[in-house]
């Protein structure tokens, strides 16, 4: 790819002191480019990313943004913002189309398709790194060397399929470190799901048998491999071996499940994944479904953000191209609408999976009738998703009314904090918007101050919250989509102060007038009430009336029992809590198995099990002389020396 990087007048872009904007500025630019393919890019008077679009000619394709008529009012708005452009050019129209693809998905622009709703599907993996292979739930890049099934729409279907497949297969699924380790048959071969290789209850070959059936009924050859289980359990009955024809009887059940399981089955489709887009009320539903050796393995559907003139075969190019951004594509998809650039998309797909990928909207037949049923699933999906937003939307604007703000919250940040007398303390923010909660935007902070007393809750929130809002002021411009309008903090008024002195020293205006950017600041706190004698006491029920609402400049309120504003904050609150208490357990756990040998530099995960291998434990490796580990593969003398040197320091 050649990278012709430009901006009037150098490469990055410069918005402090634009000498032209909109039209003009794009005038100028295009007299500079070339009439080769490319991604072009724009920005704002901040240096935000406005927009990233591709063209076949960058000479051709921006020179249409030099005028003002004729464009949308949502292109004419984004022209009229753009203070500085950026150029790459690229050896084909398909490589502009993947950049432009990769570009949008890591700088957001605003005025982009953006496909927010991202997640990692799981997948089956057999793996076969190992001379005994394992099957396993796998997500992320297929770097791992095996046979991959999937992906799964959730997280519920890969797990029965996984389940059926050890009793189908009796293949290992625990860890190359535990199966080195085991002297007798765990519980999986106690009820039926594993063969035990480990402790030699099945040979080499036998087990290569299985791995052969499993990756002939992950690459669609159903039928064949029941067909040879049926032969054999016919075979074993009349050879009077019960015992065994009643465990491959087991085995073919399993299958038959796995396959009827799933739903509908086309007999025409054997790998292929179905994109249908339904449009209604400025928001579009895209629905997938994912087919591979003729199963069906469940649907998503996902919610992009978009402008609400954008026709709906555009916004459904758009997302496909981001998809695939990070995944191996099938052989076929079948899209509901014509897309502009349907045979550049599957140019550019095929390139990226090294095999040719076909790109088609069906209009008759069975894989019509797949598209079909994925629009009404995507209609139903939309229509789910407008009721929320409509009830959300009315929830926010009494939240909105209850804190005297001047528009209802764009963006909820709620922070807690948890920790067992001081050890393993951890932060947690979580967000809530117009949509939800936005799970994918919660973010953990590991308590670093150790001057800070076991305990205190003071000095592990004032740490929090000023690494979040220092950052926040660095990164995010006030009013923009990252920049919170509320900010809610769980206890009384000494949290409160603490974080209003933490936000004031980041430059932060706290205030009511969050629609010109400033932030509200709200703490919840269990309140007290009087018992049946006149006592007053700490109220600690989950969801008690007592709670007490402090915000700045104003007197501690308590809202009705019944208001949905206080039931919504209870939410936001539990969930913060939630959150947190989940981070602070995982960091406990994962202390809780730490090595010894995770502390010496030098010592990853290959040496560290070569050395466990070698002595037995960390204890051993501990006790060990330093020719003793020297011994050991991968293990040099001076890195031995530093090993004694860990376990027995000088003086």
């Amino acid at each position: 790819m050649a990278d012709d990087t430009r901006q009037s007048p150098i490469d990055t872009p410069n918005v402090d002191e634009p000498t032209l904007t909109g039209t003009a500025l794009i005038a100028q630019e295009v007299s500079r480019l070339p009439t080769r393919p490319g991604v072009y890019r724009m920005f704002n008077g901040e240096g935000e990313v406005l927009y990233v679009g591709k063209a076949k000619s960058l000479k051709a394709r921006v020179s249409s943004y030099a005028t003002l008529n004729g464009h949308s009012n949502r292109i004419a708005r984004m022209i009229s913002e753009t203070r500085a452009m950026q150029f790459v050019v690229t050896e084909t129209e398909t490589e502009s189309l993947l950049l432009e693809a990769n570009l949008i998905k890591s700088l957001k622009p605003r005025y982009n398709v953006l496909m927010r709703d991202d997640k990692s599907f799981a997948n089956i993996l057999l793996a076969l790194d190992h001379p005994i292979p394992q099957i396993l739930k796998h997500r992320g890049a297929q770097k791992r060397k095996g046979h991959y099934f999937g992906p799964f729409a959730s997280a519920g279907a890969v797990n029965r399929t996984l389940n059926t497949l050890q009793k189908a297969f009796l293949l290992r699924n625990c860890s190359d470190a535990v199966y080195d380790a085991r002297t007798r048959p765990c519980l999986l071969y106690q009820i039926k799901r594993c063969s035990a290789p480990c402790v030699g209850l099945i040979d080499e070959a036998g087990y290569g048998e299985l791995v052969e059936e499993a990756k002939g009924f992950l690459q669609g050859r159903n039928r064949d491999v029941q067909a040879r289980l049926s032969k054999q359990m016919e075979e074993a009955a009349e050879a009077l071996d019960f015992e065994r024809a009643a465990s491959l009887r087991d085995r073919i059940r399993a299958l038959t499940y796995v396959q009827e399981s799933q739903g509908i089955n086309p007999g025409s489709v054997d790998e292929a994944d179905v994109f249908a887009i339904y449009a209604d009320g400025g928001q579009a539903c895209v629905q997938t479904f994912f087919f591979r050796a003729g199963q069906n393995l469940g649907a998503h559907a996902h919610f992009p953000r978009h402008d609400k003139e954008m026709a709906p075969a555009d916004i459904l190019q758009s997302f496909v191209a981001q998809f695939y951004d990070d995944r191996q594509p099938p052989k076929l998809l079948l899209l509901s609408d014509p897309i502009e650039d349907q045979t550049l998309l599957a140019e550019a797909l095929s390139t990226k999976a090294g095999r040719k990928v076909a790109v088609t909207s069906p209009e008759r037949g069975e894989k019509r009738e797949l598209v079909a049923q994925a629009v009404m699933n995507a209609k139903e999906a939309l229509a789910r998703r407008l009721a929320d937003t409509a009830s959300q939307a009315k929830l926010m604007n009494a939240l909105a009314e209850t804190l005297s703000l001047t528009s209802p919250p764009r963006r909820i940040e709620v922070y807690d904090n948890s920790h067992i007398s001081g050890t393993n303390a951890v932060g947690g923010m979580i967000v809530a918007n117009e949509e939800g909660f936005a799970k994918n935007q919660y973010r953990k902070f590991t308590i670093k101050d150790e001057s800070l007393s076991p305990g205190d809750d003071f000095g592990m929130m004032r740490e929090m919250l000023t690494r979040r809002f220092h950052r926040l002021v660095k990164e995010e411009t006030p009013g923009a989509e990252g920049w919170p309008s509320l900010i809610i903090i769980d206890g009384g008024e000494g949290q409160l102060s603490a974080a209003r002195e933490v936000m004031e020293d980041a430059g932060i205006i706290i205030g009511p007038d969050t629609e010109n950017g400033e932030i509200m600041l709200l703490s919840v706190a269990k309140g007290r009430r009087e018992n049946e004698r006149g006592e007053r006491r700490a109220d600690r029920t989950a969801g008690a009336v007592g709670e007490q609402f402090f915000v700045p400049g104003r007197s501690a309120f308590m809202l009705p029992p019944r208001s949905a504003v206080l039931y919504y904050l209870q939410r936001l609150r539990d969930e913060a809590h939630r959150f947190a208490i989940g981070s602070h357990r995982a960091k406990r756990s994962k202390d809780m198995v730490k090595n010894p040998l995770d502390n010496i530099e030098g010592i990853g995960g290959k040496r560290k099990k070569a050395l466990l291998h070698h002595f037995g434990s960390a204890k051993a490796v501990a006790r060990a002389k330093a020719a003793d580990l020297a011994t050991v593969e991968g293990i040099s003398e001076s890195l031995a020396a530093r090993i004694y040197d860990h376990f027995h320091p000088s003086g």
